[in-house]
């Protein structure tokens, strides 16, 4: 395996468990979506392992492997992740815990910088199933969307997190904001009100100062930048509004989870 694909491979699975999240992998044989036997078993055994009293959502990704057009992969990474959502199902699954089922379509290599090819695009055709965790915050505040709200919910994404001073998206905040888009997309009731947050800042002010415009008013900027983001995803403005919150709403888990957005469901 190429140095750049094990480094990435590191980095992702690194990020994953940074966020509490825990991940099993199934393999598909080329240009297949039914899951060979002991595959197969490797999903019924993983379902046996959780206790689903302590987590929030799963969701499954599907991929290819880089030969072939881009829309027949996409179609054969959709076919792969609807077979392991149905494994999942028949064997007792909660449905409504499945909250992303997406296919990647085909995990694009630079050939050149890959050592054992073979091995490469037969660890590329996959699907990765991803356990959330319950969060800790409290009734009715989820670190997911759902694929069922009750008005008053506030979501709070992991992934949605300012650098200190800013209220630009980091790369990471953007990749969450467009898996959120196409569910978005799919739940096109939803109305939600975007809530900025900041952290560090006295209590004689209500919120910080966002280091690009000089201005008070850091946390509404933050909410603003998700607000825009969404919109340039084509989700309607009518279904949106967005506010800062100051330094009124701290988690009391750290610095970093202080300088976030929430989303509090509006209306269903």
């Amino acid at each position: 395996m190429g140095k750049y694909f094990k480094i990435g491979f590191l980095l992702w699975f690194g990020c994953l468990f940074a966020q509490e999240k825990t991940i099993e992998t199934v393999y598909f044989e080329f240009d297949k979506y039914v899951l060979p036997e002991k595959q197969e078993q490797i999903v019924e055994d993983f379902i046996k392992t959780i206790d689903t009293t302590k987590i929030e959502s799963i969701q499954i990704y599907g991929y290819c492997d880089d030969r072939g057009d881009n829309d027949y992969n996409y179609k054969l990474s959709k076919n792969r992740v609807e077979t392991v959502q149905k494994i999942l199902t028949n064997n007792g699954f909660n449905k409504n815990k499945i909250v992303i089922i997406e296919g990647k379509g085909r995990v694009v290599i630079r050939k050149d910088t890959v050592e054992n090819l073979n091995e490469t695009r037969s660890k590329n055709r996959r699907v990765d199933l991803i356990l959330v965790k319950k969060n800790s915050f409290g009734k009715g505040i989820y670190n997911s969307f759902q694929k069922k709200h009750t008005v008053g919910d506030r979501i709070f994404l992991e992934n949605i997190l300012f650098v200190m001073g800013s209220s630009k998206l980091t790369t990471k905040s953007k990749e969450e904001l467009d898996k959120i888009a196409v569910q978005l997309q799919k739940d096109k009731t939803l109305e939600f009100e975007i809530r900025g947050h900041v952290c560090c800042t006295p209590s004689y002010y209500n919120d910080a100062i966002d280091k690009e415009t000089k201005e008070r008013k850091l946390s509404l900027n933050r909410a603003k930048t998700v607000y825009r983001y969404l919109l340039s995803k084509n989700i309607n403005s009518l279904r949106m509004t967005y506010k800062g919150c100051g330094n009124q709403f701290p988690l009391g888990k750290g610095d970093a989870l202080d300088r976030r957005v929430e989303f509090l469901i509006s209306k269903i």
